[in-house]
């Protein structure tokens, strides 16, 4: 099954239209507002230079990261403010963070989708932890029956020659 090729100009469209009708009722923190523009522009950047590893890994962490934030933010933000009597503020109030809560859950898939740029534009993250693992890779295999050509067979370990006789045998 063949992965459809979403363009990252709708999913930064998307996004800022999720974020701007999010903010439309001011429940949530600038710093919610701060963060996820600030992603949205490092995604203009992506769009702006089409053969950019850097920016797309750049666009792709600060999706992952403003995962993590918009749950803080909602954990601590997410309450229907007292005195709302007017039946259209409190709609506002419901819009707005159904907004927030659906760009929220499709930023997964969006982070999906621009992984796949990623590796489209050449980009390679392996994720290491660090942690010892055993191959069967042999590509960079060198037999010790093989010597390096480079080098000379005269002076295998790289040294300066000098013009000093060698010593005497007796």
């Amino acid at each position: 099954m063949e992965i459809p090729a979403i363009n990252l100009k709708a999913i930064v469209l998307v996004h800022w239209l999720l974020t701007v009708w999010a903010c439309l009722f001011s429940w949530l923190p600038y710093s919610y507002v701060s963060g996820n523009m600030s992603v949205l522009a490092v995604g203009v950047w992506a769009i702006a230079q089409r053969d950019s590893i850097d920016a797309v890994l750049m666009f792709l962490i600060g999706l992952a990261v403003t995962i993590m934030t918009d749950i803080v933010h909602f954990g601590l933000f997410y309450t229907q403010p007292e005195g709302l009597s007017v039946s259209t503020m409190r709609d506002t109030f419901r819009f707005s963070a159904g907004m927030a809560i659906l760009s929220l859950i499709l930023k997964p898939v969006s982070c999906f989708f621009v992984y796949q740029m990623y590796r489209e534009r050449g980009g390679d993250y392996n994720v290491n932890f660090g942690f010892p693992t055993i191959t069967r890779n042999r590509d960079t295999y060198q037999s010790f029956d093989q010597q390096d050509q480079s080098g000379s067979t005269a002076n295998p370990f790289g040294q300066a020659e000098d013009n000093k006789p060698g010593p005497c045998s007796y």
